[in-house]
Order: C-alpha cells, then sequence, then structure tokens
C-alpha cells in the first residue's frame, strides 16, 4: 500500500469505528458516571476483539514491533481496553472533570515559561494516551487557550460530539484546509495560545518524509513542522500515558526552540524537528507500548 492509500484507508475505515464509539461513551458516561460507564468497556472492547479483523490485526503487528516478546491475545485486548478507557475519559476531560484523575507532570515549567512570555507554541502530540490531558494543565492555569487542529472532514464529525459535551469546546477546533485555517492558527499564537497537532497521521496528497519508526520504515506528514517554521515559534512535544486506574503521566518536551531558520536551511531545520519526534514517540510507545492508538497498516 502506497502512503497515500494508507491516508486514505485510514480517513475512511478507522474514524467509522472511532466516533461511534465516542459518541455512545459520552452519552453514557454523563448519565452514569465514571465508575458505571467503565463497566460497558468490556463489552465494547470484546466487541472489537471479535468483530474487528483491521484493528486486530494492526494491533498485533504494532506490538510485534514494540514488545519485548511475541504478544498474544491478551496483550492485544489489553491494548484496545487502554484505546476505551481512554476514549471513555475524554469525556471527562472535556467536561473540566479533572478532579476524578491523578495526573502527574513533568515538564510543566517548560510550559508556563512560555505562557509567561505570551510566545504561543505549536504542541504536538500522536493518537497516544489522551491528549486531553494537556487541558488538565489547561485548567491548572486558566490563562493557557489550547486549540486542536484536525483535518476538515474529521473535524466536522468531532465538533458535533464535542457541541454535545459542552458547546464552548468547539471553538477550540481548527479545520485544517479550511481557507482561513493559517490566519486563525496565527491569529491563536500571536495571542500566545497552544495550538495542538496531532502530527503521527497524513491524509491522502499530503507531504511526507519516511523515518525509521520501531524496527521499519514509516510515512510522517511534515505539515506541522513546515508551519511551524514558518510561523517562527517553538515547537513542544506533549504526551499523556495512560497507566491504569485514574492515573496519566503527562510530559512536555522542547522539540525545537523558536529561532527562525533561514529560507536556505528551513528544510534542514524541518527535519530535525521531524527526527526529533519519530525518536521521542518511538521512546514514549516503548516506555507505554499499550498506549499508541493508530489501528492500521501504519508501515504500509
Amino acid at each position: 500500500m502506497s502512503d497515500s492509500a494508507a491516508a486514505r484507508e485510514w480517513t475512511t475505515r478507522r474514524e467509522r469505528g472511532a466516533l461511534p464509539l465516542i459518541r455512545a461513551m459520552a452519552w453514557l458516561a454523563l448519565h452514569l458516571g465514571r465508575p458505571a460507564a467503565r463497566l460497558l468497556l468490556f463489552p465494547v472492547c470484546l466487541y472489537y476483539l471479535l468483530f474487528n479483523g483491521a484493528a486486530r490485526r494492526a494491533s498485533r503487528n504494532y506490538l510485534e514491533r514494540v514488545l519485548p516478546r511475541r504478544p498474544g491475545i491478551a496483550d492485544v485486548w489489553r491494548h484496545l481496553h487502554c484505546f476505551a478507557s481512554c476514549v471513555l475519559d475524554r469525556v471527562f476531560l472535556l467536561k473540566g472533570q479533572t478532579q476524578l484523575f491523578d495526573f502527574r507532570i513533568t515538564g510543566e515549567a517548560l510550559v508556563l515559561d512560555i505562557l509567561k512570555r505570551r510566545a504561543g507554541c505549536i504542541l504536538l502530540g500522536a493518537h497516544f494516551g489522551s491528549f486531553e490531558a494537556a487541558r488538565a494543565l489547561g485548567r491548572r492555569h486558566g490563562d493557557l487557550r489550547i486549540s486542536l487542529m484536525m483535518y476538515e472532514e474529521n473535524a466536522r464529525k468531532i465538533t458535533a460530539v464535542l457541541t454535545a459535551i459542552d458547546p464552548e469546546l468547539a471553538r477550540d477546533v481548527i479545520a485544517l484546509g479550511a481557507s482561513d485555517s493559517m490566519i486563525t492558527v496565527g491569529e491563536r499564537l500571536e495571542r500566545g495560545d497552544f495550538v495542538g497537532i496531532l502530527a503521527d497521521r497524513s491524509i491522502a496528497g499530503e507531504a511526507t518524509q519516511r523515518y525509521p519508526f520501531l524496527g521499519s520504515p514509516a510515512a510522517f506528514p511534515q505539515g506541522a513542522f513546515r508551519m511551524a517554521a514558518l510561523m517562527r515559534c517553538p515547537i513542544v512535544l506533549m504526551m499523556a500515558a495512560y497507566r491504569g486506574g485514574r492515573r496519566y503521566d503527562v510530559v512536555f518536551e522542547t522539540l525545537i526552540d523558536a529561532a527562525p531558520p533561514p529560507p536556505a536551511r528551513r528544510d534542514a531545520h524541518v527535519h530535525e524537528a521531524m527526527r526529533r519526534y519519530v525518536e521521542r514517540l518511538e521512546h514514549h510507545c516503548r516506555a507505554a507500548p499499550f498506549n499508541w492508538f493508530n489501528f492500521y497498516d501504519f508501515w504500509a
């Protein structure tokens, strides 16, 4: 499968499964509460384990690369359960109920320094753990505003879900590919906001670069990194691994500073930022292997 075919595959197949799950989890969580809603993770995960062969195969393929042993069906179950747990917890995080969780944050001083300087930054994440855990820090420091960039079709779907949880949240979604998306990003960075992007997936037609990742080359999109170079803002990596129960380990790391490269060095600047991103993503995947949620053939 080519890079563009793989990109089309995740946008057309995976979201069909994930978004109904998010909608169902949101409704149940808001009516039942977290302890009761967690009981429903068992039948949800069992359904995916039994009837979603593509997700099951993709999970095993990934786990074979990241675990120090051959994965079994129990490992695939654990992978799916970790994903479902993060989907469920996302509802409570979006509702601001951060008191339900135990957040252990590393690198908070880095974020607070950028916030103090009102510099704004590109906050890069991945489909790893819970990006919404960044809101825990944002709510702790009320002047930290985080917007999330999404591909346009997914943005429309996610916005509908967010509106059902809290209508105010939909304002923090920026649709990639919209005519005014770059203007919106520039305005929010200028006022000191953080703009979050999950930088481990591409769409058909998007420029990508292949880097070694968990033993084989894989394609990563260049867009977020080129945008950061043009906007002349720092790039910060954010990962929040789910550790079971109520606990999330949240890590902020500097990937690149705000020094704008001269045009002749921009490609090298982008390459270096991408290389660091892929290396750190691999590090976090190995440290918390059941937290990476790309249930398709990422290496195709």
